[in-house]
């Protein structure tokens, strides 16, 4: 699984994208725990994250398989 991380989150994990080896389908908050135990600076930012998968937001209760391009929206404000 490939996970894309975009402004704030990529200055907070020192990267713009990692891999993830996921064996079996994993829920979201399992994606969450694997995450924060590899960069636990993100915590601050979890709250306020979305998350999509394969170019599309998803919900709280999606799940992720190992092809999946999962991408760490974080919030964005306009002017």
């Amino acid at each position: 699984m490939r996970i894309l991380f975009f402004a704030q989150l990529k200055d907070a994990t020192g990267c713009a994208s990692a891999e993830l080896a996921v064996p079996t389908l994993m829920s979201g908050e399992q994606l969450w725990a694997e995450l924060l135990r590899r960069f636990p600076a993100l915590e601050v930012h979890r709250r306020t994250v979305r998350l999509a998968k394969n170019s599309e937001y998803v919900a709280a209760n999606a799940q992720f398989a190992d092809g999946d391009e999962v991408a760490l929206i974080p919030p964005v404000s306009g002017g």
